[in-house]
């Protein structure tokens, strides 16, 4: 990436992973940082002043990743405007929380939900900015989980829908190339608000201390880790496509 202004687009951008990847990005000298949020306006806006005081250029970015024409008309808002793109981050994403054997709790609405979001979502933004990360021979990076290939996390549609971004990463890294890097980062469980917002403030963090017994590195991950590996694999990793970095304190390897 030689251009004299980069720019990036982080989906999912004013919360937990995605925050910290843009605070990450800004951190490394990205130029201009557009926060895509659907619902959290006041922490994108908030994120974007602290942005700025990092010395990017920083815009919020209302996108509903799941509706396609709504991604489309951003697009064409924000390349109108930034000309290009050159780093973008497919962080956006939702779930439930239900039990894997309560096959009968899951509905057509949950599947639409979360697969919308998680998977076709990223993909719709994928192929609305795949132009412009071409031309600049840009770079792009998914947010999976490790319940991609294990059956754990909140739910089967959740798990199911990571598992599908993983192949949906390793088949863009294909067609997109070579201008294109596309590689996916795989977290454990990350110590945010995520959880809380799932289960209640007080079993998720009974959770994360149980849960921090069984990584071989002692502790769960806060989001500013999981940020720096994003980072890392967007913009230092330049022989890398179509892979998945894990990146858990070694908790896949107990399972």
């Amino acid at each position: 990436m030689t251009m004299k202004t980069r720019v990036a687009l982080v989906t999912g951008g004013a919360t937990g992973i995605g925050r910290a990847t843009c605070v990450a990005l800004a951190q490394r000298g990205i130029d201009e940082i557009h926060i895509g949020y659907s619902r959290s306006v006041d922490a994108a806006e908030s994120l974007s002043a602290e942005l700025r005081d990092l010395g990017a250029a920083a815009f919020p970015l209302r996108i509903d990743v799941s509706d396609r024409e709504a991604v489309e008309e951003a697009a064409a808002r924000m390349l109108q405007t930034s000309g290009g793109l050159d780093v973008l981050v497919n962080c956006a994403g939702t779930t439930r929380k239900i039990e894997f054997t309560d096959l009968a709790a899951l509905t057509p609405d949950i599947w639409d939900e979360i697969l919308g979001t998680n998977l076709l979502g990223a993909f719709w933004v994928c192929q609305a900015f795949a132009g412009a990360l071409t031309e600049r021979r840009g770079s792009i990076v998914n947010v999976s989980s490790i319940s991609a290939t294990r059956v754990v996390g909140s739910s089967m549609p959740y798990s199911v829908s990571k598992a599908a971004l993983s192949q949906l990463t390793r088949a863009l890294a294909v067609a997109l190339a070579p201008a294109v890097r596309v590689n996916s980062v795989a977290p454990g469980t990350v110590v945010s608000g995520w959880h809380e917002r799932l289960v209640g403030e007080a079993d998720a963090r009974a959770g994360f201390e149980a849960e921090a017994q069984l990584v071989p590195l002692g502790r769960l991950a806060g989001p500013a880790e999981i940020a720096d590996a994003i980072a890392s694999v967007a913009l230092e990793l330049g022989f890398m496509t179509g892979q998945e970095l894990i990146v858990d304190g070694g908790k896949a390897l107990r399972y």
